[in-house]
């Protein structure tokens, strides 16, 4: 029985090699290994099935924006801590380990902008600070660049990324809903267009204010929209959710969402609604 037995090994073993942290990283969805230049030349979407990655306003200003023609706004807003509120951690120290790791001021960063040589007042949340949560800062700030396209009469383009509203504000952060919604009826008065791109994830208190109520609605492939998880509702229904619910497609099949439109693609749809909009 020995005869067909190998006295070397076919294939030596080798110990794997190790990759320098930070150049590669894991697609989440088909699990290929991308190196992080490629990455970022595909937009931080999969080349291999087209996941798109999070990103937040410092690579949406790069990607949507004309080079040099942003121009930040209402950086000298703060969120304060009015209930001393405390969970896990004071949400003081949760705002300053926010500050520290993203380097921006708020989950919601504004400014003024051109795209596609088209003036516009933009606005895009981060979710990496406290997930993307609207609190009284955000609100403000929401509501303050409304006022500067109310001012100079130019389209708002809002990019959405949101938990949803911020616990630890209590009831100023649930205001947040009506302020917003309530400037945007300033907007749409003076016939001033709104467009909103909803991203991975847009839920809950942002769902249910501002990020709807665009008069036109784009959404990226894949991102998670709704306001509830899909458990509560499930719970709350006693039905089972079918497949997809949640995702920018079936959103789109059912009509809240527009159109569901390619990273790489964005841009390019957005110069083209502006340009349509502009349109006497």
């Amino acid at each position: 029985m020995a005869w067909f037995l190998r006295k070397k090994p076919n294939i030596e073993e080798t110990h794997p090699r190790e990759l320098p942290e930070g150049l590669w990283t894991k697609c989440p969805r088909c699990n290929a290994i991308l190196y992080k230049r490629q990455l970022e030349e595909h937009l931080y979407t999969c080349p291999t099935c087209g996941h798109h990655f999070r990103i937040g306003s410092p690579q949406y200003i790069a990607i949507l924006l004309d080079d040099g023609s942003f121009s930040e706004t209402h950086t000298n807003l703060r969120s304060a801590d009015p209930l001393q509120f405390v969970d896990t951690k004071p949400y003081a120290k949760r705002l300053e380990e926010a500050y520290r790791s993203t380097g921006l001021n708020e989950a919601l960063t504004t400014g003024f902008a051109r795209i596609a040589g088209h003036p516009i007042v933009f606005g895009c949340m981060n979710f990496s600070f406290i997930g993307g949560s609207m609190g009284s800062v955000v609100g403000e700030k929401f509501l303050r660049a409304a006022l500067d396209a109310l001012q100079h009469r130019l389209p708002y383009i809002v990019v959405c990324a949101s938990g949803g509203a911020r616990m630890q504000e209590s009831a100023l952060s649930l205001m947040q809903m009506a302020k917003t919604s309530a400037v945007l009826t300033q907007l749409a008065q003076a016939r001033l267009p709104y467009i909103t791109v909803l991203t991975d994830p847009t839920t809950g208190g942002v769902t249910a204010s501002f990020a709807m109520l665009g008069d036109i609605i784009l959404a990226e492939p894949g991102a998670l929209i709704g306001f509830a998880g899909p458990r509560v509702i499930e719970q709350a229904t006693r039905q089972k959710l079918p497949e997809g619910f949640q995702r920018a497609e079936f959103l789109q099949e059912h009509g809240f969402v527009d159109l569901v439109v390619h990273r790489k693609q964005l841009r390019s749809t957005l110069a083209l609604l502006l340009e349509l909009l502009e349109t006497p």
